[in-house]
C-alpha cells in the first residue's frame, strides 16, 4: 500500500450493504416474501437509470417509496439494479431501480434498515461544509420501527388488487 493511502471503508460498506439488498431481493424473486417480511425502498426518482412511469416521476420528484409486501410481480434481480411491477390504484406498473439510486431499504417487521447518504446530501445540511472532489458515500444500518399511517390503504394485497401503494415519509421511521 502506498504511503499517505487509506482504506475507504464508508465506500467498501456501501458496497456491501447494496449486495446485501440484492441478495435479499434475489431470495424472493426465487422463494417470495417469507413470513411477515416486507420492505419500504426509498429510491431517487432522478437518478438517470430510474425507469418509472412519467405520472409516477411528475408525482414523486426527487424522491418515492415503494412497498413490497402482498402483490407485486415479475422481480428481477440483476447486478446493477432490479425490476418489478406494482399495483398503484388499479394501473400495474413496471419499475426499475438501480441500487446507486437507493436511499434506504427498510423491513419493519424485523426493525431492519439501510440508510445511504452522499456527502453532498450532508453538505447541504451544514451551513459551512467544503465540497469534496468526489461526493464520498454514507452507509449505515438504522433500526426501524415505522408506525402504521392513520387511515392509510396497506399496498399491493393480492387479496385486495385495487389498493393504492403506500407511499410513505421517511419520517416515520426515523425516532
Amino acid at each position: 500500500m502506498a504511503s499517505g493511502t487509506t482504506i475507504d471503508y464508508g465506500t467498501l460498506m456501501h458496497r456491501a450493504m447494496r449486495a446485501l439488498i440484492q441478495d435479499v431481493l434475489a431470495r424472493v424473486s426465487r422463494e417470495g416474501l417469507p413470513g411477515s417480511h416486507h420492505f419500504f425502498i426509498t429510491f431517487d426518482t432522478m437518478h438517470p437509470d430510474v425507469e418509472i412511469a412519467d405520472w409516477l416521476s411528475d408525482r414523486y420528484p426527487g424522491e418515492m417509496t415503494i412497498v413490497i409486501q402482498h402483490w407485486f410481480q415479475n422481480l428481477e434481480v440483476t447486478d446493477e439494479g432490479f425490476s418489478i411491477t406494482l399495483n398503484f390504484g388499479d394501473s400495474p406498473e413496471p419499475l426499475y431501480i438501480p441500487y446507486d439510486a437507493i436511499r434506504t431499504f427498510v423491513d419493519p417487521s424485523v426493525e431492519f434498515g439501510l440508510r445511504f447518504e452522499t456527502q453532498d446530501e450532508d453538505d447541504e445540511a451544514e451551513e459551512d461544509g467544503a465540497q469534496a472532489d468526489a461526493p464520498a458515500q454514507e452507509a449505515e444500518v438504522v433500526e426501524a420501527r415505522p408506525k402504521a399511517k392513520p387511515g392509510g390503504k396497506k399496498a399491493e394485497d393480492a387479496e385486495a388488487p385495487k389498493k393504492d401503494a403506500d407511499i410513505v415519509s421517511l419520517d416515520k421511521f426515523r425516532k
